[in-house]
């Protein structure tokens, strides 16, 4: 009850936030447009409070799910009486009716609310790398895998290694680490390990692959252990090879093969390096070691994958170290490109069918991820988070698709081509099965969703 509670009011802070400053986009822009707004609201549903400033009612609703800006001449029923049969359109003396502008000035006003996501999304990462910005404080650096054939391997690094020196720098930090690597890319650096009591001289390569600004350390099959904990199954994705073995969502991780595997990444590397051969796993179950099971993996988004979300560790000890503000806005300008592309390329292989459209997080799972960043005591998965999910709304409401706002941003680019307005019965029938469509898909996310808690999943076999 308690996960649920703190999930449901995570979730709810978080999609009126991400949905109030979208709105407050539009309303902006709209404003300077000179278009009339008749009310901005805070909530949905019945008015509890507010205020008539102007032409416009600023009021909180009951419920509290975001929010929405209400413009003379938006909406169909103000421009048609499909039930009679009728086509009306606002008067075209109403300077404030949004019709009545050109629709250059519409076509900004829907492009201010995918905008303001963006913005929000871009000062939230600035505040975060330049006020706080955590990095991990371990010590000692010890190494939790290393990939077979890699370059790590090669220069004689083991897993259970402490790095005793890192590019010349004794007991570096994981800061100075990801520092000193940007700094030697391409480039070979000394490190030397701590193995049995013996400190061994060692000299790695370094790749050039970055991750973001950070230079990616398992591109040369080096992983370092950041929690001692094990690996927490969160769900697990239907009919995917994790589920087919009978693995469910708490189940905790204490081995792949006999390895002890602490975070996802470097399991993931584990997995590809087996090319698909089956892998078996000691599981912990409600407090109780159960039988190994053998899965095989599949291949997934040209990875071998086992299909299971896994909960984020917790309790890492960190520190801050602010970024200067020049620093801070390059790294902001880096996670919102990188967390865009991700989007956008995830989109991509849905509709080609590389990956299934069951592995969407819908509201439910992410209120669950919500929930479990708010009761980390760390500042990073919260604002991470957040721009995360104001970059995911700013893209959705630019696709192309009705109802949305890239839908209405299409509708005025073909009437600005063709000089005349599409017929408004032919534009509401089309917004009407849009509208189908977009619940249709709303409701199978929000069941896809559903199944993938651990109450049902428990039931399977």
């Amino acid at each position: 009850m308690h996960e649920f509670l703190i999930s449901t009011a995570a979730f709810i802070v978080l999609l009126g936030v991400m949905v109030v400053v979208h709105e407050f986009g539009h309303f902006a822009v709209a404003k300077l447009c000179k278009v009339r707004i008749e009310a901005f609201s805070l909530g949905f549903g019945p008015r509890l409070f507010g205020v008539k400033y102007g032409d416009t009612d600023y009021k909180v609703c009951l419920l509290p799910l975001g929010g929405f800006v209400k413009m003379t001449g938006e909406n169909f029923s103000e421009v048609s009486d499909a039930a009679a049969g009728t086509a009306t359109v606002v008067p075209a003396d109403d300077p404030g009716a949004l019709t009545a502008h050109p629709r250059w000035q519409q076509m900004l006003i829907g492009l201010a609310g995918p905008s303001a996501n963006f913005v929000l999304a871009f000062v939230l990462m600035v505040l975060y790398f330049g006020w706080i910005n955590e990095v991990p404080s371990i010590h000692p650096i010890v190494v939790e895998w290393v990939t077979d054939g890699s370059a790590a391997a090669q220069a004689g690094i083991e897993t259970g290694d402490i790095i005793r020196n890192f590019a010349s720098v004794d007991n570096p930090s994981w800061a100075q680490i990801e520092e000193d690597a940007i700094h030697h890319a391409n480039q070979t650096v000394p490190v030397t390990v701590e193995r049995g009591g013996k400190r061994i001289p060692l000299a790695l390569r370094l790749t050039s692959e970055r991750n973001g600004k950070r230079l990616d350390l398992s591109k040369t099959g080096l992983f370092l252990e950041l929690v001692q904990t094990p690996i927490k199954v969160i769900s697990v994705v239907p009919n995917a090879p994790a589920a087919l073995a009978g693995l469910r969502g708490n189940d905790i991780i204490l081995a792949v093969d006999g390895h002890a595997f602490h975070t996802l990444d470097p399991l993931v590397a584990y997995l590809q390096t087996g090319h698909g051969k089956p892998v078996t796993l000691s599981i912990s179950r409600e407090g109780q070691a159960i039988v190994p099971m053998v899965v095989h993996p599949s291949m997934q988004d040209s990875m071998w994958r086992l299909g299971f979300n896994y909960e984020l560790p917790t309790n890492i000890p960190t520190h801050q170290e602010p970024m200067l503000l020049s620093h801070a806005v390059a790294e902001s300008k880096d996670f919102c490109v990188e967390n865009s592309t991700l989007i956008v390329d995830m989109l991509g292989r849905i509709l080609t069918h590389k990956v299934s459209v069951s592995q969407l997080s819908g509201p439910v799972g992410i209120a669950q991820i919500a929930g479990q960043a708010a009761e980390m005591k760390e500042w990073s998965p919260k604002f991470g988070l957040a721009a995360a999910i104001s970059l995911n709304l700013g893209i959705l409401n630019l696709l192309p698709f009705p109802i949305l706002d890239g839908g209405m941003i299409l509708f005025l680019l073909i009437e600005s081509v063709f000089r005349r307005d599409i017929n408004i019965k032919v534009k509401e029938r089309i917004y009407q099965g849009a509208f189908v469509v977009l619940v249709a898909f709303f409701v199978f996310i929000i069941f896809n969703d559903v199944t993938k808690l651990p109450f049902f999943t428990h039931l399977k076999p």
